[in-house]
Order: C-alpha cells, then sequence, then structure tokens
C-alpha cells in the first residue's frame, strides 16, 4: 500500500503491527550525467531483513550510503522513525586509530560504561556507615541505585563481558591480545573488527555493505547465526548467495536504476525473477501476436468499401495500445573453458609438504599430502592465515617448498587464476594485456574475447590500473580462456565478481573437462561444483568425498561418533585401572580424550560464569528492592556478598581465558 505522505504510512503500518523503522522517497543520484539511482522508494520495518542485490556498478553501495546519511541524494527524501540508531559498516571500512583491540571494543557501551560506574559509586555509598546517619539521604540514595540498576539490566549492562568475548571469539579475535593495538592489524582485520563493534553497538537498523569479505567459513557461520537472532533490522549488500540464503527473508533487486522487491531468500528471489521474466515474455508476445492480426485485418480490409469502418474502427483502437517492451535480461559475460590437449589419469602428488610466504618466516602448514586424478574438482578449505593460497602459489612453483615434493604427471598444462591479480601488467591496456601474452592471436579474435567478457568499443584501451576489482577478474578470467590448460588452478575466482557473473562462472566451470583444484569461500560455488574437499590445518589436511554441505554432514556425524565413543571409554575407565597407551593408535585416543576432558572444563568455566551473573544480577536487583530499604544490616550484608560474586566471576573468567589459550 502507497500513501502519499509519510506519516500517514507510518500510521498504517502501526496499525498493521509494524514499526517503521526508515523510508526513502523518490531517491535519485547522478555522478556527473551518469543516471544510478531514479526514483528508488523503500520501506524498511522493524525486523525486516533484506538483501540489495544487483551486478556491480547498479548503485547498491551508494543507495546505502544514501540511507545511511553518509551521502547526499540529488532527489528524494529519507524519513526515520524518532530515536532509531543506525549502524553503517562500508565496504572495507575498517577502524582507525591508535586504540587497543579492547579499548575498541569496549567504547562500543560507552552509555552503559557511564552508568556501571555510577552504579559503583552508588554501591560504595551505600556501604559506608556515614551514610546511615542521615536517614533520608540513605533511603533517597537506595531509591536512585533500584532506578539506575534497572535501567542498566534493561539496556544489557550486566552482559556486556560476555557479549564482547561471544563477539570477539566469534569474528575471529579470540587468540588476539586484549592490548593488540588497532593500528597493527591488517586492512581485512580492521574490517571485521569494525563489524564486531558494530554488533556491540546494536543499532535498531543495521546497514551492512560487503560484511563477508574477508571473513573465512567458520566465521561467515557465527555471523550467520548471530544474525538470524539479531533483534534490529538489517540491509546487507551481499554477492555471497549462501549467506543471504541463511539471512534475509526479501531481496531487492537495483536494476537499470530501478528497485524492486521480491519476498524471500537469494533462491526464492531467483525463481521469483525467472517467473516474471517468463510471464512478463508471455504478455509481450501475445500483445505482438494481437497487433500483428489487427494490422493484418486493417491492411486486408481498409480500402474496402463494406469494411472500411471497421478496419477505421481497428486502426484507431490500435494507436491507443500502450505497446510493451519486450523483457530484456542485463548483458553478461558469456564464455567457456576448453582444453588443447589431455592430461595423463595422474595429474597430481603432493608429499609431506610445508611451506611459508617469506623466506624468514616459519611454515603455515607441514605434512600436507594428497594426490589429483585427471577430471576432478578438488576445493582447498581452511580457516585464514592457514596457508592456502601459500600451498597454491607453492604449486606453480612461485614460492619454493620448506620440505616434502610437489609431482605432476604427464601432459599437464596448468593455468593459474591469482585472486590478488598479480599477473595483469598495470601498464597495459586491457587489449595489450591480452595481446602481448598471445600475440598469435588475431587482433579480431582478442577483440571477439574480450566482448563476451563485457569489454567493447573504447572499453578495450582502458588501462588495467584504472579497472575495478571486477573488471580486473573478468580481464583474468579471458587469458585463462584463452591458455586452454587441461589444469586450472584457481584462487577466489568468485572475488570482486556480482551475482550474474559468479552464475556464469559456475556454468563454465560445469562444461569444463579438465581438473580443477580451487579455494574458495563462497560455499554456494563449492556445493555446485566441488567433488572433493581437502581442508587444510597447520600439522596436515583431512579429505572428505563431496561438496561443502556433504562435508559439514560428515563432520557433524563423526563429532556424534567421537562423543558417543568418548562416554563408552568413560564408562570403560571406570571399571579399569587406567594403563599407558600400548602404541602411537592408543596414544592417539588418549590425546582425544585430554581434548574433550579440556572442552568439558571450558564448558563447566562457562556455565559457572553464566551462573555466578545470573547470581551478580540477581543481588543487586533484591539490593534495590523496597523491602531492604530500611534494613541497614542487610544492606551491608549483601554488598559483601556480591563483592565476593564479583571476585568469584573474575576468578572464573581467568580460568575460563586460560582454557581457551591451551
Amino acid at each position: 500500500m502507497m500513501l502519499s505522505i509519510a506519516s500517514s504510512i507510518t500510521d498504517y503500518m502501526k496499525s498493521e503491527g509494524f514499526l517503521l523503522l526508515l523510508q526513502a522517497n523518490g531517491i535519485s543520484k547522478h555522478y556527473g550525467v551518469t543516471p544510478v539511482l531514479e526514483g528508488i522508494t523503500l520501506l524498511i520495518n522493524e525486523r525486516d531483513r533484506i538483501g540489495l542485490v544487483g551486478v556491480n556498478g547498479a548503485g547498491k553501495s551508494t543507495l546505502l550510503k544514501v540511507l545511511a546519511g553518509e551521502l547526499r541524494a540529488d532527489h528524494g527524501s529519507i524519513s526515520k522513525a524518532k530515536d532509531v540508531r543506525i549502524g553503517y559498516l562500508a565496504q572495507n571500512g575498517g577502524l582507525q586509530g591508535h586504540r587497543t583491540l579492547m579499548e575498541e571494543m569496549t567504547s562500543a557501551f560507552g552509555p552503559l560504561l557511564e552508568q556501571e560506574a555510577s552504579l559503583r559509586e552508588m554501591e560504595a555509598r551505600i556501604a559506608d556507615p556515614a551514610e546511615l546517619e542521615n536517614t533520608a539521604r540513605y533511603e533517597s540514595l537506595l531509591s536512585q541505585y533500584a532506578d539506575a540498576s534497572e535501567k542498566f539490566r534493561e539496556a544489557g549492562g550486566y552482559e556486556m563481558g560476555n557479549r564482547t568475548r561471544s563477539v570477539l571469539h566469534g569474528m575471529g579475535f579470540g587468540d588476539f591480545a586484549p592490548d593488540t593495538e588497532v593500528a597493527s592489524l591488517s586492512g581485512g582485520q580492521r574490517t571485521r573488527l569494525a563489524l564486531a563493534r558494530l554488533l556491540l553497538v546494536q543499532p535498531d537498523l543495521l546497514l551492512l555493505d560487503e560484511p563477508t569479505n574477508h571473513l573465512d567459513i567458520d566465521t561467515l557461520s557465527w555471523l550467520e547465526q548471530y544474525l538470524r537472532s539479531y533483534n534490529g533490522a538489517m540491509v546487507i549488500v551481499s554477492h555471497d548467495r549462501y549467506f543471504l540464503d541463511a539471512t534475509v527473508t526479501s531481496i531487492i533487486e537495483i536494476e537499470r536504476n530501478a528497485a524492486t522487491r521480491y519476498t524471500g531468500n537469494y533462491s526464492r528471489y531467483m525463481e521469483l525473477k525467472a517467473a516474471s521474466f517468463a510471464q512478463q515474455m508471455k504478455l509481450y508476445e501475445s500483445q505482438r501476436k494481437e497487433i500483428a492480426r489487427m494490422e493484418d485485418f486493417i491492411q486486408r480490409n481498409i480500402a474496402r468499401a463494406t469494411t472500411t469502418r471497421r478496419a477505421q474502427s481497428r486502426r484507431n483502437a490500435l494507436e491507443r495500445i500502450e505497446r510493451l517492451e519486450k523483457p530484456g535480461a542485463l548483458r553478461q559475460a558469456s564464455f567457456s573453458f576448453t582444453t588443447e590437449r589431455r592430461s595423463g589419469k595422474e595429474v597430481l602428488r603432493v608429499v609431506n609438504a610445508s611451506a611459508a610466504p617469506k623466506p624468514d618466516m616459519a611454515p603455515l602448514f607441514r605434512n600436507v599430502s594428497f594426490e589429483v586424478r585427471r577430471g576432478e574438482r578438488l576445493a582447498l578449505l581452511g580457516p585464514n592465515g592457514v596457508g592456502k593460497t601459500t600451498l597454491l602459489r607453492a604449486l606453480i612453483d612461485k614460492l619454493p617448498l620448506r620440505s616434502g615434493a610437489v609431482e605432476w604427471g604427464a601432459g599437464v598444462s596448468i593455468g593459474y587464476y591469482d585472486q590478488e591479480q598479480r599477473e595483469l601488467n598495470p601498464n597495459n591496456t586491457v587489449l595489450e594485456e591480452l595481446w602481448s601474452e598471445f600475440p598469435m592471436q588475431p587482433e579480431a579474435e582478442i577483440r571477439t574475447v574480450l566482448g563476451n567478457f563485457l569489454f567493447s568499443g573504447e572499453d578495450v584501451k582502458k588501462k588495467v590500473s584504472s579497472l575495478s576489482g571486477g573488471e580486473k577478474a573478468r580481464v583474468a578470467l579471458s587469458k585463462l580462456m584463452l591458455r586452454k590448460a587441461n589444469v586450472m588452478i584457481m584462487d577466489e575466482p568468485t572475488n570482486h565478481l556480482d551475482l550474474m557473473s559468479r552464475e556464469v562462472l559456475e556454468a563454465a566451470l560445469d562444461e569444463y573437462d579438465g581438473t580443477l583444484f580451487f579455494v574458495s569461500h563462497d560455499r554456494y560455488f563449492l556445493n555446485r561444483i566441488a567433488d572433493r574437499i581437502v581442508e587444510l590445518n597447520a600439522d596436515g589436511v583431512r579429505h572428505f568425498l563431496g561438496n561443502y554441505d556433504e562435508m559439514v554432514t560428515k563432520k557433524q556425524d563423526l563429532l556424534e561418533w567421537e562423543a558417543e565413543q568418548a562416554t563408552q571409554v568413560a564408562s570403560s575407565a571406570s571399571s579399569s585401572v587406567a594403563q599407558q597407551p600400548a602404541n602411537d593408535y592408543e596414544a592417539e585416543k588418549q590425546l582425544k580424550r585430554e581434548e574433550r576432558a579440556k572442552q568439558r572444563k571450558r564448558e563447566q568455566a562457562e556455565a559457572d560464569i553464566a551462573k555466578l551473573e545470573e547470581q551478580l544480577e540477581a543481588l543487586e536487583l533484591e539490593m534495590a528492592s523496597p523491602e531492604l530499604v530500611t534494613d541497614y544490616m542487610k544492606l551491608r550484608e549483601k554488598q559483601a556478598e556480591v563483592e565476593r560474586t564479583r571476585a568469584a566471576l573474575d576468578e572464573n573468567y581467568a580460568i575460563w581465558e586460560a582454557l581457551m589459550e591451551e
């Protein structure tokens, strides 16, 4: 329902049980003479989960900046609910400054920290015998404390410590020292920390521009769980289809400067869009046939005296018809990967490999062994920093191994896709970049290839240095296509690509008859392309047949099996004397038992912390109750109990942190 006045819309939404947080009316934005957004109108209600999608350059980030107040629209208006708090994370918008990691996170609780300091001050006064000398003043102090304590509780003050630790661990900072300076972090880490801080602030409306950049799969999974239970609304720009499926309930697509809203997650949006396109095409074809029939009738009857009036009537009706435009999909890249010759059956063998990205660094991994056979689609997974890119570069002899061996099979020709695009010469034009590597190809053929990758006309004369990330990715993919390698090694091939380009790349790789070995955090891509997964860690690899979802299922099954085995071991141990493991197999089982014991200790520490925090909150609420207002002795006893509980809580936090470091 569209109403002309913002207040009327707000009243309507309230009557329907919704609270309207933000309304954008007729937003238009131009860069120079180029239109980016034209007449965009949207409503954001509380608890809305909106995914903002579109091709690169469609205006998604621009719209997000306008909604956040970071950019002024040329036309249109933004209306916000009173006191609505908006949190905005720019793409690659990392924190700056000289604060430590913990100082930066704690600063998110600014008003709560002031309330906490005020409560501590009042508690000290309550415990001071001198305050008892003035009964009226003491009762007033107790009343103030009760009100302040209740406000502090409602605002989540008693949960600050737990929330901070939980978010830091979830966002991959669990092993970082609290005094780590933000300035010492990488750009990607600062962006992750900015997102972590924003989650702690808990604004009413989250505006997130590519929040999944720089996140490994474990962190992505944690963030999905966190956002699913988030109480506020959110608008997310993302090219991660798996992430959108898990977090959003509606999609707004920006296409040709306009916005269209679809109900459902990304997969549902794709179904609805396809159905809408089919319906539009059906209406267009139906109208085209009807117009053809009318024109034929007019042509056959306009000159005949007996039918001329009918023909003239049809002509008038034809002139009044509002003709539908033919539905057209946006132009997209079109390419395929082929091979010049077939490789041998045994493509690659890696034996006990270890490597480091720099000569002065310790190896990131060791004892890595695996084999690749012709036609396999092998994915390399692992957390950030474990050395996935280092391993790929070692395979193509860009880095030396510290130990072990790499053995390539017979007839192998290798094509490498570098996520950093280090293989591109920034001083070349797009045309020169391809032609310099394939000088025997006719210019017309090179231009045809570039046209398939959306570089046409004057685009081929652009310098590589001036290209966007998505454009550089398309240049690199065009070179890879021309190489016709029978083995392709790809490092994060979907990075920088918009959703449409990712779909095209997947379709091309589906048809590729060579061998594929790739690194990716794109779980949608992994599910469609991978048929085997090698999971890299510091001490070696684990192997899983199947795609990403199948790996997750197998891991869960393994955890359940280990828990069952642990139960059986514990039952057996209670009736027999523990013995020293007799062989390597028993020693490994012992190590697993010790790790499970540590995990149980960690879980117990977390349970103790939760219990003590509940006790502390109950004590502070009890001190604020009217029944204790005049019972001064009881109040002193409760204050002493509060201090003992707080000390026990600090001790348990220390135990928990020590266990997490093991």
